[in-house]
């Protein structure tokens, strides 16, 4: 007999070598590496070796990726045009998505057929580029030009580079950086899911990680981290804090950045965003919002022994950043564009459509037709 689970709960779809969420443990396993291995030790170029090849790479083949990965950053002209012709009041996530698909248009292979080696090359193009389009356009809807691509920084760096004109310090490179690698890979999640859905069917990569970003720009995934900032800002003050909890708790409402699908303990990604926000609210001599932050997470682990997860601290992280309220989700997808990319290369190793079923709950077949005149 077929088992119902409301949004796939407890199925497992598919097999998977490149990241395990084990939620009663509060753990997150890349490719046998535990992420507090990973984070603060590891870079991101090192991550993307890691989840597209299996291992970490050696110092030629980490100097390869990253020679090949700035190399495939600038745009077609076409796309350049697109970014600085949308609407200046369009949501990023909105062009980000539209422009990605955009990219298979000027990808001449596509009509040739995939193979294996086609699909490494887009996934490499579309994960150096993807930052790209998410700094310029932020450019464009201010009226300022694009910077130039530059070929000396790592993948972190150079969107902060284009984002604000200038290279930035060590320390926020660093920063931004650590929180990508903590954002690579998820298991199967929903937009990662999303991904792999589109390309079963033997679509095109274009085609998944679009899919993969529609699903991320949702509140109830990636555009939870946006939320946390409206959240602080609409309290205002560290006073308001516990009044306001209190008020979201009696009218049942979700705080958001707290609680996980699917960790029971606490998400390992948020300690180390939790001392980056610290550290980053302390310097910059605004630690409001992270004294804030810490009180709504007491309150809601005594009152619902629930934990804060990545979101939660991410945004705070963004913020001290400078970065603009709605680039958080896009930066989530500039990261997660390295698992999007594996997942998909491995869905296409062994693939098998997806074509789960549903229970019917409509009435049974036994209505007659009416014609319409008399109906």
């Amino acid at each position: 007999m077929a088992v119902i689970a409301k949004g796939l709960e407890g199925i497992v779809a598919n097999s998977t070598r490149l990241s395990d969420v084990i939620g009663a443990e509060g753990k997150l396993i890349y490719a046998g590496y535990d992420i507090n291995e990973l984070a603060g030790n590891a870079s991101y170029e090192e991550i993307v070796h890691l989840l597209w090849h299996g291992h970490l790479p050696n110092k030629r083949e980490y100097d390869e990726l990253c020679h090949e990965l700035r190399e495939s950053r600038e745009l077609p002209k076409g796309v350049l045009d697109f970014l600085r012709s949308a609407p200046k009041s369009a949501e990023p996530m909105d062009v980000l998505r539209t422009a990605i698909s955009m990219l298979g248009l000027y990808d001449h292979g596509l009509a040739e057929g995939d193979t294996t080696d086609a699909n490494q090359n887009r996934a490499l193009r579309i994960t150096a580029q993807i930052g790209v389009i998410a700094a310029y356009f932020h450019r464009a809807r201010q009226g300022k030009d694009f910077p130039p691509i530059r070929h000396d920084l790592g993948e972190a760096a150079h969107f902060l580079y284009l984002i604000n004109g200038e290279a930035p310090s060590a320390d926020a490179a660093r920063t931004l950086d650590v929180a990508f690698v903590l954002h690579a890979d998820h298991g199967m999640n929903a937009s990662t899911f999303s991904a792999r859905v589109t390309i079963a069917t033997l679509s095109d990569m274009y085609s998944a990680i679009t899919s993969a970003i529609g699903t991320l720009k949702g509140p109830l995934h990636g555009g939870a981290n946006e939320g946390v900032i409206h959240m602080l800002v609409e309290i205002g003050s560290e006073e308001n804090v516990d009044h306001w909890v209190e008020e979201q708790l009696a009218q049942k409402k979700k705080i958001m950045g707290i609680g996980h699908r699917v960790y029971k303990t606490l998400d390992p990604r948020a300690p180390h965003l939790r001392a980056m926000a610290i550290r980053l609210s302390n310097e910059l001599g605004d630690p409001k919002w992270i004294r804030m932050s810490e009180r709504i997470a007491a309150i809601m682990k005594e009152k619902k022994g629930l934990n804060a997860n990545v979101d939660f601290y991410s945004a705070t992280v963004y913020y001290s950043l400078g970065i603009p309220t709605d680039l958080f989700t896009p930066i989530f997808a500039i990261a997660r564009t390295s698992g999007w990319t594996a997942h998909v290369l491995e869905q296409l190793s062994d693939n098998r459509l997806y074509r789960p079923l549903s229970e019917y709950t409509g009435p049974a077949g036994d209505k007659k037709f009416v014609p319409m005149e008399k109906r």
